[in-house]
């Protein structure tokens, strides 16, 4: 027991000790010192003090030689602390405020970045998805010959694959809520925004199958404009799609579709 209260206060002292260290050197009026410290910890990767002494210190050399190195590892310290939403606007703001700087291709990048990381899971709001591909395309069409350039085409890529599912999700949210016409709409228009797909043809089947339940699920004066045109896009998926793994699916869907209309005809 003895040790265990020994342990509990070296640790308190400890960890008060760290805290009056940097209360100290917070109040102390020579701030050649204070940036000396704020480099120290910055360098020691204790981003949390490094930030908190340069965000005092960015007013004191504002103007001076020395704030661009301050506010850029600033920034750099909100993204070491995974703060991604501080730390991009004030990449961008740096790259806005020191265009000529060597770091100002990085802040750019960066800014972009720290909204990748903050693009939530495909099922959430998609804003920062949005965001990030503008900023990113933004930044390979400015620095085509950048070494972020890959990264940041491949950073495009997987948020238009993110914003493809999040439709994708939409659409197949429609078809379990039973309605048909809404995701009839939402599979076409998915269709359109994203025609190189590897799930094109998935779509298209979901489309077909939509249009299949709309009608079945139709007032009958409504039922043959709508049978006729689920075949319609069952004949022209069998064309278009002979080996997908949906074709069962769809030639069931097409038997039924005819079955129905000749139903209807009689």
């Amino acid at each position: 027991m003895k040790v265990f209260l020994y342990i509990l206060l070296s640790l308190g002292l400890m960890m008060s000790s760290c805290k009056t260290g940097l209360e100290a050197i917070q109040k102390s009026k020579d701030y050649n010192y204070k940036l000396q410290r704020a480099d120290q910890f910055y360098e020691a990767k204790q981003y949390s003090k490094a930030n908190v002494l340069y965000e005092e210190l960015l007013t004191v050399f504002k103007g001076t030689k020395n704030f661009e190195a301050i506010y850029y590892r600033y920034a750099n310290s909100f993204y070491f602390m995974k703060n991604y939403l501080a730390a991009s606007y004030h990449f961008k703001n740096f790259s806005d405020i020191f265009p000529k700087s060597e770091h100002a291709e990085e802040c750019e990048y960066l800014n972009s970045l720290c909204l990748h990381n903050l693009s939530p899971n495909y099922s959430l709001d998609q804003s920062n998805t949005v965001k990030s591909i503008g900023e990113m395309q933004s930044f390979v069409n400015t620095h085509p010959e950048s070494k972020y350039v890959d990264d940041a085409n491949r950073m495009i890529d997987e948020s238009r694959e993110k914003l493809e599912a999040r439709d994708a999700y939409s659409a197949e949210l429609y078809y379990k809520i039973r309605e048909y016409k809404a995701a009839t709409v939402a599979f076409e228009q998915i269709m359109r925004k994203y025609p190189d797909s590897r799930n094109s043809d998935y779509y298209f089947y979901m489309q077909a199958k939509s249009k299949y339940e709309y009608a079945l699920n139709s007032i009958p004066t409504k039922q043959e404009e709508r049978y006729a045109s689920a075949l319609a896009d069952c004949q022209d998926f069998l064309k278009k799609s002979p080996k997908s793994k949906y074709i069962n699916e769809i030639e069931r869907i097409n038997a039924l579709s005819s079955q129905a209309l000749k139903k209807i005809k009689l």
